[in-house]
């Protein structure tokens, strides 16, 4: 992603911030072992056993039906990419909260049931470079993540506009890494030359999806979880990424931004020769696992992205500003892996995004920036869902 990145969804969370502000469309991404952090993590966390514990009816517009409660899980600064262990007993995600020391997104992880309003929870990422996509691997010990520190231990440079064009920067420093959930890194799973980045795994525990630009395009490839047997996905040209198997790993769901006409297409190719993307004009494509039976299912116009599948294997939850008139807000909806029976989820009017089901599919985790008093600030929600 980026990110948010990213995305993996996946923009940066302050790319995402800015392009609010602006009107325009879419956010879209070393470890401290000291002895303090540990004890602050101990000490200082609101740990809330029970689900209800925290939630408030406030926090769910009349029109959520989806939505049976909602607990707030962050508190301040800008968090995403939210995804459950294999067990849904923890969740790893990406912060760039300032209040944390940090200056560009990276990995932290909880227990679910715990909520950080005045604490920090345990980075698990090195705290170098920029980081984007965490996502459990099948052992619920190790995660993997994109990270750009092995370029450079600095937050890379973040270019927001090109000849005044919202734009994504491709950083062709990420890499693909494994970490233990103390923060080491166990694995390098990329080295090509290129943009490596946006994984995710399949429920099976046997593949991993990612992006890269290693064909000079930004497709979508597979791969086993140690790294091996590098499969090419998709193979036209535009930005296809943030892809999600379904719950049984047979399909692929994922957002492309693809050009069409001549003029598109020198745009696109000129500005990914920059390792910039512009992601303004994003629809969603399903596939088979092995990239066979490619069919776009939204025709929506504007942003159509974070898609992610539905418990049943046959509906997709994804955020769209497409009845947006100036670029947000942005919104949760659902539609059949057909293309029919849209349906509007959420009904924010600032921004909801990257909507995350548990594994046993009872509860929803997504990013919002309700309940925030106004500011920028874009938090983690757990949603119990209702069909």
């Amino acid at each position: 992603m980026p990110a948010y990145y990213y995305f993996c969804t996946k923009v940066t969370l302050k790319m995402k911030n800015t392009l609010l502000i602006a009107l325009l469309c879419l956010l879209i991404s070393c470890k401290n072992n000291s002895e303090t952090d540990k004890e602050t993590h101990v000490n200082t966390t609101e740990n809330t056993s029970e689900f209800n514990s925290g939630t408030s009816d406030s926090l769910i517009y009349p029109e959520e039906k989806h939505f049976k409660s909602i607990k707030q899980i962050t508190f301040g600064g800008d968090n995403a990419e939210a995804y459950w262990s294999f067990d849904d007993k923890q969740i790893v995600f990406q912060s760039n909260n300032s209040e944390w020391g940090l200056e560009c997104d990276q990995m932290f992880l909880m227990n679910v049931g715990e909520t950080f309003k005045k604490s920090q929870p345990p980075m698990v990422s090195t705290g170098k470079g920029r980081t984007t996509c965490a996502y459990f691997l099948p052992d619920n010990k190790h995660f993997v993540y994109a990270s750009t520190h092995l370029a450079d231990e600095n937050c890379p440079e973040v270019p927001l506009r090109k000849n005044g064009k919202y734009v994504w920067p491709v950083y062709d420093s990420f890499d693909i890494f494994v970490s233990d959930l103390q923060g080491n890194i166990t694995a390098q799973l990329t080295t090509e030359p290129g943009y490596d980045a946006e994984a995710t795994v399949s429920p099976k525990g046997d593949k991993i999806v990612f992006t890269s630009t290693r064909s000079g395009d930004l497709e979508l490839y597979t791969m086993n979880i140690d790294g091996t047997e590098v499969k090419q996905i998709t193979n036209e040209l535009g930005y296809d990424g943030g892809a999600f198997f379904s719950p049984d790993g047979s399909k692929l769901i994922f957002r492309s931004s693809r050009p069409r006409t001549e003029a598109e297409i020198k745009e696109y190719k000129d500005l990914l020769a920059q390792g910039l993307v512009q992601p303004t004009e994003m629809e969603l494509y399903i596939c088979n696992a092995d990239g066979s039976d490619l069919k776009q299912i939204t025709n929506l116009g504007n942003a159509n992205w974070s898609p992610f599948f539905h418990p049943s294997g046959k509906k997709i939850l994804f955020s769209s500003n497409f009845e947006a008139e100036r670029g947000f807000p942005f919104n949760l909806y659902m539609i059949d892996i057909d293309g029919k029976n849209l349906e509007r989820v959420t009904h924010s009017e600032t921004f909801d995004a990257f909507p995350v089901f548990s594994n046993d599919g009872k509860s929803l985790i997504f990013s919002s920036n309700r309940n925030n008093g106004g500011g920028r600030d874009t938090n983690l929600f757990i949603a119990e869902w209702q069909d």
